[in-house]
């Protein structure tokens, strides 16, 4: 909840920038904390930032500190209401009896962080005191974190911090309505009617009190560290650190993900997708009953932006052998039995045998692949796409970003495209959009063309998409 909160309130205010947010109230962040970026999985994927106990002075060698000079400024006042509702019915009737189910989910999640302040680090000043100066490097933080891959170091150089006690608010409403009716009729029977209705709703009102001079979102400086304890300050954002390995940087083999070399570019867009055609291959073997039971699992997830996370992290766990803790997650009890059902359903399923590569691959990396690309999304781009997720609407979806990655344009006429028409294209338009991908029609044709905006949104969105449709297929 406080998560959520404070991821809306980045996406909001510097959306593809360098301001991390804070993902629980239990970590005290101030200026020059250490933090510990965690490269992940996929080379699209956002890292992950680990703020640890220990500040820049406790990993410097010699007994004299470094004094920061900081300043405090004003930021925003900020203020959010988030919220959807989803309704549904369903009636069926057959010769002597009828079935009618109706369900309603609401949610809304309100952050009051009022007015906000941002204390940032003065970095010419702090250049110059790191001039001579090295890292201890017998600490246990640094040979803790030398020892695994993909680790880099940074230092929290501004912060925002609330001012006032504030608060976030989560309201939840799930109902549902049951209802059922036998008749029996005959020539001299007279007409018996039984009927059995049943409800169920449960509302959930949490508030959370932040106290003041909580940290709510930070930016960190990397830091290239040599063998010798030296370092150097990554002042560029484009610039990464990591640790010296013999005589060379981690920038090599560690500063990017394992697997995939990164590529944004409409050109390598095509390339990437190839080189994952084995797990959305994989999922499209699974048997009918399997794949349409994922399907609706993650549609429901989707609904959800705690629970797109949550379902994350337990892949995440699971794709290093570790067993998920979903006890510890705090979400509705309907997301925790999606989750679980999805993670029963990937126990199931093991090992599949690729037809592409004729490898046996893992439908667990297949599901982390999707899932992993969801959480990648923007708010706005996540709740569109779940609108978007019956069997012909994914199928039209996916005709169109595999237009993306090859000429860019199809014939309407197409048969994928039959369901291409009114709403259905307005949504596909503003969740390409949201994805910087522009959707036009041009005579009897549609054409897609990738803006050139920093970020992987493009190929996210080509991920979510071919994943869901091989499910739906």
């Amino acid at each position: 909840m406080f998560a959520t909160a404070t991821r809306n309130f980045v996406e909001e205010v510097d959306y593809g920038g360098l301001l991390i947010p804070v993902s629980s109230l239990n970590e005290t962040i101030d200026v020059l904390t250490v933090v510990v970026k965690r490269k992940r999985f996929w080379f699209w994927q956002k890292p992950k930032y680990l703020p640890t106990d220990f500040y820049f002075n406790d990993i410097l060698a010699g007994d004299d500190p470094i004094k920061p000079d900081t300043k405090e400024t004003d930021f925003i006042t900020y203020n959010g209401t988030y919220g959807d509702n989803i309704q549904g019915t369903l009636d069926a009737n057959f010769v002597n009896s009828s079935v009618s189910l109706e369900g309603k989910d609401s949610s809304k999640l309100q952050s009051s962080f009022g007015s906000l302040k941002k204390e940032e680090v003065n970095v010419q000043k702090l250049l110059k005191d790191s001039k001579g100066r090295v890292l201890d490097m017998s600490h246990c933080l640094i040979q803790q974190t030398k020892e695994k891959r993909r680790r880099i170091f940074g230092i929290v150089k501004e912060r925002i911090v609330t001012t006032t006690p504030c608060s976030v608010i989560e309201e939840v409403q799930q109902g549902g309505r049951c209802g059922a009716g036998l008749s029996l009729c005959g020539p001299k029977i007279p007409k018996v009617s039984l009927k059995e209705n049943g409800s169920l709703s449960q509302d959930s009102n949490v508030t959370m009190e932040i106290p003041i001079n909580t940290t709510i979102a930070y930016s960190i400086i990397e830091l290239e560290i040599k063998q010798d304890g030296c370092y150097e300050l990554c002042l560029m954002s484009d610039t990464t650190g990591g640790f010296e390995i013999d005589g060379s940087t981690k920038n090599g083999p560690f500063g990017v993900s394992e697997g995939l070399g990164h590529a944004s570019e409409n050109s390598c867009l095509q390339q990437d997708l190839e080189q994952l055609n084995g797990h959305f291959q994989l999922l499209s073997s699974l048997p009918v009953t399997t794949r349409s039971s994922l399907l609706q699992q993650f549609t429901n997830v989707m609904q959800d932006r705690a629970a797109v996370s949550a379902l994350q992290n337990m892949l995440d766990q699971m794709c290093l052998d570790k067993t998920p803790a979903l006890g510890d997650v705090t979400i509705t009890v309907s997301q925790k039995q999606n989750i679980q059902a999805i993670l029963e359903l990937v126990e199931q399923s093991g090992q599949v045998e690729s037809a592409q590569t004729g490898q046996s691959t893992s439908v667990l990396t297949a599901l982390h692949l999707i899932i992993s690309a969801l959480d990648e999304m923007t708010n706005d781009c996540l709740t569109l796409f779940g609108m978007c997720c019956s069997h012909t609407v994914l199928q039209t979806m996916e005709q169109l970003v595999q237009s993306m990655s090859g000429m860019g344009a199809l014939p309407l006429s197409s048969a994928g495209l039959a369901a291409l028409t009114g709403d259905v294209y307005e949504k596909a338009e503003h969740l390409f959009a949201f994805s910087n991908v522009s959707l036009k029609r041009d005579g009897d044709t549609v054409k897609t063309e990738i803006n050139q905006e920093p970020g992987n949104l493009p190929l996210v969105l080509c991920i979510a998409v071919r994943g869901l449709a091989s499910l739906a297929l």
